[in-house]
């Protein structure tokens, strides 16, 4: 296999890598309603791809460009992720179940800023409380860490949140002269 042959394939593995990861932070753009950035990734997702396969068609002179534009496929998958989970806006729904009565988790989670509603229940073992918080997905982790010091038992869920209105955190939809705009009159 000469030099060039290896640039080649090396080019169309990163390049595989590149627009699948792409492809997959524009799907999770579109599927947490962040629908106007999602395009904008989607041209240079193509792009790239059209890059790669057309590399990929010019050097189908044996079974290696097959084999690496697969592998930069999955290798772009597992980008895809990793950089998902490392995009900051969106919020995480996380319900926290504990079968003891709880006292001080609520005031810990409230006192560190995160809103939380707590409901009781009945769980297979007897009763249960639930507290329920949506959390903005870059504070997941101090979350966590407050409810793995008060409760390291608790069973805690996590969810993704597509949309959300108002509540303890209200945040306006539209930019300050949209929203007069489209505001209902009473």
């Amino acid at each position: 296999m000469t030099q060039e042959e290896i640039i080649t394939l090396a080019f169309i593995f990163f390049a595989r890598i590149c627009d699948v990861s792409i492809g997959t932070v524009r799907i999770v753009l579109i599927s947490r309603g962040h629908r106007s950035i999602a395009p904008l990734f989607g041209f240079f997702e193509v792009l790239i791809w059209l890059m790669a396969i057309s590399r990929a068609l010019a050097s189908l002179n044996g079974p290696y460009s097959y084999i690496i534009y697969a592998a930069g496929f999955a290798a772009g998958n597992y980008t895809g992720m990793l950089l998902e989970e490392m995009i900051p806006f969106g919020y995480k729904s996380l319900r926290v179940i504990t079968s003891k009565e709880i006292t001080a988790l609520p005031l810990a989670l409230r006192s560190e800023g995160f809103g939380v509603t707590i409901v009781e229940g009945t769980g297979l073992k007897g009763p249960v409380t639930i507290l329920y918080s949506l959390v903005p997905k870059k504070s997941v982790k101090k979350f966590i860490d407050v409810v793995t010091i008060l409760e390291p038992k608790a069973f805690v869920t996590i969810e993704e949140v597509r949309v959300s209105r108002q509540g303890f955190f209200s945040r306006k939809p539209y930019p300050e002269i949209f929203g007069r705009l489209i505001t209902k009159k009473k």
